[in-house]
């Protein structure tokens, strides 16, 4: 063997002892006595399986569109039925190990046969119950190979080798097995942190009596301590000492100072906006950059106005803390708007604010209070008399309202009933003849 690979050597061994073991357990009767209760075991366990299969099934299967959480925990057990063959034939070859083992003296076979039934256990359980695609491909690649290699018994030698490699990361160091183990941690407690993120925002949506910003608040906070939970169990659970992460922590207050002080006080602006709950999300804003629009969404680092167009904007946290913010809305309060126009100089004007009052104040939507429509004169032009009439709505002047269209097709339509005509701009050309 000298020359060969020492890979292929390891095998060739690996090799040898389990021809070793297979030759002993064939010639010795223990052997045989032990397989005996193992096929035992077996059969008794799907007979019992397929007795009780049914029954069970008819116990948690639950009503025809039934919900809630009840129904919801019928439906997991349910999904656990296929695991009740290989458990019961786990349990029951672990009582005849002790019988065996109480005889004999040993019991090498029939454990064997437990660990076997235990992987059909843990293949049924990703196939059958694992429902998420994640932990499906996470059981898949490392739950199912883990207990097989457990079943041959090459489970512990295999970490014994992965924690004698050792990986360097500047003054930290790592075994391969401890990586290996916080990168599966890891997404465990990330996929973990992220469903019960979501559980719990739909959960604080739900509470209708708070306000938008509360929620919107109580949400973040909920994030921050879920992840954050998640970040210190798995550096736990890695074996890194939380001290070290004060290297780390210096150099991110060093990028905060020289680079990242936008984001902090983008962050820092988005808190203060969901504390105060001046602007929340629904409220139609203008701020003084030009970006008007409807708050949909208010995040970490800014919120999302959305246009009456469709459009969304994408408008940092800060500028709604160091400019000027016009919120026009507040649950659907009344805002004011006004209609301009004209009439000309042969128009008795004292006769105008009434016509027009009288007109927009027959629309549905324009409010009687705080007050009606009030027409008032506003400057004499240059082609004819300027008016305009205030009135008032419960809502925003936008793309699937426009109250101002209506309302000046009201003042049109009035004018022209009432015989008073609206100018337009005239010039006087004076011809002179020369002398």
């Amino acid at each position: 063997m000298q020359g060969q690979p020492e890979i292929l050597v390891k095998a060739l061994d690996y090799a040898a002892q389990g021809k070793a073991i297979a030759l002993e357990w064939l010639l010795s009767p223990a052997a045989w006595s032990q397989l005996g209760l193992l096929i035992v075991a077996y059969l008794l366990a799907l007979l019992t399986a397929r007795r009780l299969g049914p029954v069970l099934d008819q116990l948690v299967r639950p009503a025809e569109g039934a919900s809630g959480p009840i129904a919801s925990v019928r439906r997991t057990v349910l999904r656990a039925l296929p695991l009740l063959l290989p458990l019961l034939a786990y349990v029951l070859t672990g009582v005849g190990e002790g019988v065996t083992r109480s005889i004999f003296g040993s019991g090498a076979v029939i454990a064997f046969g437990k660990r076997v039934f235990l992987f059909f256990a843990v293949r049924a359980f990703v196939r059958e119950i694992l429902s998420d695609s994640f932990l499906r491909a996470l059981g898949r690649f490392v739950l199912v190979p883990a207990t097989a290699l457990y079943v041959i018994g090459a489970l512990d030698p295999l970490m014994l080798k992965l924690a004698e490699i050792q990986v360097d990361l500047g003054n930290i160091s790592f075994s391969l097995l401890a990586l290996l183990r916080g990168a599966i941690s890891g997404a465990l407690l990330f996929w973990l942190g992220r469903w019960s993120n979501s559980r719990t925002e739909e959960a604080i949506r739900k509470q209708e009596e708070l306000r938008p910003a509360t929620r919107e608040l109580a949400t973040k906070v909920a994030q921050i301590v879920i992840f954050g939970t998640a970040f210190l169990l798995l550096m736990s659970i890695m074996g890194i000492d939380l001290t070290a992460i004060a290297v780390l922590g210096g150099a991110l207050g060093v990028g905060i100072g020289l680079g990242l002080q936008q984001i902090a006080a983008n962050f820092v602006s988005g808190i203060i906006l969901l504390l105060e709950g001046q602007t929340t999300v629904g409220d139609y804003v203008e701020l003084d950059g030009g970006e008007k629009g409807t708050i949909v969404k208010m995040t970490a680092r800014a919120c999302i106005l959305e246009t009456f167009d469709g459009k969304w904007v994408v408008v940092p946290n800060d500028h709604f803390i160091t400019s000027r913010v016009v919120n026009y809305s507040d649950q659907g309060s009344a805002n004011r708007y006004e209609a301009e126009f004209s009439v000309s100089y042969d128009t008795d004007i004292n006769k105008v604010p009434d016509i027009i009052e009288a007109a927009v104040s027959t629309l549905p939507f324009v409010l009687k209070t705080p007050e009606g429509p009030d027409c008032e004169l506003r400057a004499f032009g240059e082609s004819g008399i300027d008016f305009c009439v205030e009135y008032w709505v419960n809502g925003i002047d936008d793309g699937k309202n426009k109250y101002g269209s209506k309302v000046l097709f009201a003042i049109w339509n009035a004018l022209k009933d009432a015989g008073i005509e609206i100018p337009y701009p005239h010039r006087v050309v004076e011809l002179r003849q020369p002398k």
